[in-house]
């Protein structure tokens, strides 16, 4: 498939596409299509890592990007992994210019427990 140019991007969270890949199995299990084996795969790694609902992720995403030096690339990457410790925390920011005090760690870090499954 060659892909001339790119129309529209979107920002999503790993529940997000969990939910996207569901509707497309329903759609190719109504049909009778046979499922690719990169389409079960992507599906079976979804709902392995998800940790959470799609509407509690964008509903997470939006709490973090009320924070202080929060990218929504960065703000994806927390919801997807939902890092447990300041250490796991600061590998999400270790490419960034800046670094987070312990309270905005700690800040972030509580915004991750509330919304944990």
């Amino acid at each position: 498939m060659i892909v001339k140019k790119v129309l529209d991007e979107e920002l999503l969270t790993l529940p997000e596409v969990r939910g996207i890949l569901h509707q497309i199995l329903e759609e190719r299990v109504n049909n009778e299509e046979e499922l690719g084996y990169e389409l079960r795969k992507a599906i079976n790694h979804a709902d392995m890592f998800s940790r959470t609902s799609a509407e509690k992720a964008r509903e997470f995403f939006n709490k973090l990007l009320e924070v202080e030096k929060m990218k929504p690339e960065i703000a994806i990457r927390i919801v997807d992994t939902m890092p447990l410790s300041r250490d796991e925390l600061r590998t999400l920011y270790a490419k960034e210019r800046y670094t987070l005090t312990d309270e905005e760690l700690d800040t972030i870090l509580e915004l991750v427990m509330d919304y944990m499954e």
